[in-house]
């Protein structure tokens, strides 16, 4: 009930904000990009070439006492997303989430991995948990490995031989934590891209067998964030529905059986997507987009960016200009005018997690939500 309390203002002050009536607040949901190191060399991103050719780049990410002075300026965060790159590569990502905790104070925390350091992987993921179960013991932790196809295929996408194996190794090292960790949630994601998009029964039918706590896809998308705007990567249209309706077909079928919030989560995705779908075929905003209200991306470089698409193309600025101090960068013109270019419907895209916020954020589409949670009473 609290958490309601305190949500249903910020909506309102964001609808607000986009309108240009008042400032905007803190964002609710964090994305932040830790490092933009990365072993692997997938076929749908190219942040792995950057530092390929300029390997001087990993002395321009953030330090830990650059990441405390700008977490201590944020305030509250209800979803931290930790993002890369592969995030567990940054040798302090223990104590990064520890300031996390501290100074945002989030409900959720989620990290994505690419699952070739398995040894890394794992030894960091149980003294995060160490930390959380002693310190945070309400905040939740999610680890969510890619999985992209099935055996030598999802080497092939990924770029990496035993790639693979190394998912479903760390993902059974994750499951078997749970047993003294029970607030770690093990999820496997896909990234929808033309070199599956025909394939994503077969992978669900075998994620689904492997007893995942929850399955997750985003389709490939051209990010500025991921130096892939001249790749063509991203499914059409009618190849992503397709593919969708497996899916679609598979939460309306199972809905009733699982607990209320896994309902609720239920109910959100089909709306997102049906969403995608439309936003792919209209290329515009299919309903208004709350991208650098929000929800906020930070760079792995001190970027304030509104969305991970638009990126360093469209950038708020650098809190390193600011002396770290997030609010006055927030607050800043520069921040008023991306708000503007996106609130004039200058850009559209299918990102998940600004698609979840938008959907809370519009009430048709808020409606459909409960409308799906009233069907599978």
């Amino acid at each position: 009930m609290g958490y309601l309390k305190e949500l249903f203002p910020k909506m309102i002050r964001y609808r607000l904000t986009r309108n240009g009536f008042v400032s905007p607040g803190r964002p609710m949901n964090l994305t932040f990009s830790v490092t933009n190191q990365c072993q692997s060399q997938c076929k749908t991103c190219h942040i792995w070439e950057l530092y390929k050719k300029h390997s001087e780049k990993r002395k321009e990410e953030l330090s830990i006492a650059e990441i405390d002075k700008i977490f201590s300026t944020m305030g509250h965060i209800y979803i931290f997303n930790i993002s890369g790159g592969e995030p567990f590569l940054r040798d302090d990502i223990t104590e990064l989430i520890e300031l996390a905790c501290k100074y945002l104070t989030p409900g959720i925390i989620h990290i994505p991995t690419n699952a070739i350091a398995v040894n890394r992987i794992e030894k960091k993921t149980k003294n995060i948990l160490a930390m959380l179960k002693a310190d945070y013991p309400h905040i939740h932790l999610t680890v969510k490995p890619s999985l992209d196809h099935i055996k030598e295929k999802h080497d092939t996408i990924r770029g990496v031989p035993g790639n693979f194996k190394k998912v479903l190794d760390i993902f059974h090292k994750l499951k078997n934590m749970q047993a003294e960790f029970p607030q770690l949630h093990v999820e496997l994601g896909t990234v929808i891209s033309r070199w599956n998009v025909n394939d994503v029964k077969e992978i669900s039918n075998y994620i689904t067998r492997l007893g995942v706590d929850s399955y997750r896809n985003e389709i490939a998308e051209q990010r500025s964030e991921m130096f892939n705007q001249k790749n063509h990567i991203t499914p059409s249209a009618d190849e992503y529905e397709r593919a969708i309706d497996y899916f679609v077909h598979n939460i309306k079928t199972n809905m009733k059986n699982h607990s209320y919030f896994n309902r609720l989560t239920h109910a959100f995705r089909l709306v997102y997507y049906d969403l995608a779908i439309q936003i792919l075929k209209q290329n515009k905003q299919v309903i208004p987009c709350y991208a650098g209200i929000s929800n906020v991306h930070l760079s792995p470089y001190g970027d304030i960016w509104p969305c991970c698409t638009l990126g360093y193309e469209k950038s708020m600025g650098n809190l390193r200009n600011y002396r770290y101090n997030f609010p006055d960068l927030w607050n800043s013109a520069e921040a008023k005018n991306i708000r503007k270019y996106i609130k004039n419907n200058k850009c559209a895209c299918p990102l998940a997690n600004q698609a979840y916020s938008n959907i809370l954020l519009n009430t048709p589409s808020l409606v459909r939500v409960l409308f799906s949670l009233i069907l599978t009473k």
